[in-house]
């Protein structure tokens, strides 16, 4: 497993009986997490001093209750970047931390490239993989289907002073966007995807991940340059084994420009037990000579964390 522990402002601080105790800088949030089955005992005393916690509802979503008032956004850093983040009405913040592990990859080997890179960044959400992509030279385009999430990415920029780097923000389906791409003979040195594992398009289209991803990840194929640097598939579909996704990538991508494949899980590390939470997964297709150059977490190995700030959240950069 491959862990995201070089944040600033974000921390998983506990993680147990269904929920994490996480701090995005100096707000304390409980949000539920169904990879966390294991019952231990809390070991950390912050869980009583949490600023809001997520309740989920038997009919579906959920609601915040807000024992501090907080700002309605705030920000937090990770490498150069400022991210803002807002609890949302389905227990998110605007930001996968675990992603973080990935965004440092992108960023290494697009910066070690040597040559202009073109970043195809499909259901691209806030914008942390656009951003890191953009820092470390690329020129990028952003895809999403939500109008307010791209406005959401458009602020990160902003905020993480890249709004005047060549970004390309595009609303619309991912999949009805690569197709137009491919007959405008547009073409790309790296695409990364992150794909929900279930959702509807405008038109009451049903997208399931398992059904989905083939025709994807081939049509995403027909886009590539002739000397292509990576492509990345994330995944938060628990039913569906990384190796699935290494293996249509091999079987797609393999035969026309050589080159390697890997998967794995990627997580967050436990700052109070040491622990790793397993949050999903990546499958990566590299170009010959590319090397992923990550070490492996291992769930025995120490794990230093910046220690808790207390003090009073504002929306202020720190």
């Amino acid at each position: 497993m491959r862990a995201a522990g070089n944040w600033q402002d974000y921390e998983l601080i506990d993680a147990t009986g269904g929920n994490r105790l996480e701090r995005w800088g100096d707000a304390l949030l409980v949000r539920p997490d169904p990879q966390v089955v294991w019952k231990n005992e809390r070991t950390s005393p912050l869980w009583a001093k949490a600023d809001a916690v997520y309740h989920r509802s038997d009919k579906g979503g959920g609601r915040w209750e807000y024992r501090r008032r907080l700002p309605e956004k705030w920000q937090i850093g990770w490498d150069d970047l400022r991210l803002v983040v807002s609890p949302t009405g389905f227990k998110h913040t605007g930001v996968f931390p675990e992603q973080a592990v990935n965004w440092a990859f992108y960023k290494k080997i697009i910066a070690a490239a040597g040559r202009p890179i073109r970043v195809l960044n499909l259901f691209g959400y806030t914008g942390g993989a656009t951003l890191a992509c953009a820092a470390a030279g690329a020129s990028v385009c952003h895809v999403d289907a939500s109008k307010g999430i791209v406005a959401w990415a458009r602020e990160n920029a902003a905020e993480s002073r890249l709004a005047d780097k060549p970004i390309r923000w595009i609303v619309d389906d991912c999949s009805k966007f690569v197709a137009r791409e491919a007959r405008r003979g547009s073409r790309y040195d790296a695409i990364i995807m992150d794909p929900p594992s279930y959702g509807r398009g405008p038109g009451g289209e049903v997208w399931k991940l398992e059904d989905c991803i083939y025709d994807l990840i081939a049509q995403c194929a027909g886009v590539l340059s002739d000397a292509p640097l990576f492509v990345a598939v994330n995944s938060y579909t628990t039913g569906l084994s990384p190796a699935v996704m290494e293996y249509i990538l091999k079987t797609l991508l393999c035969p026309v420009y050589g080159g390697e494949t890997s998967c794995d899980e990627i997580g967050l590390p436990v700052s109070s037990t040491g622990g790793v939470v397993p949050c999903g997964a990546t499958a990566l297709w590299l170009a010959n000579g590319v090397q992923a150059g990550e070490e492996k977490s291992s769930m025995n190995a120490p794990i230093v964390l910046k220690p808790l700030v207390q003090g009073t959240q504002t929306g202020e950069e720190k």
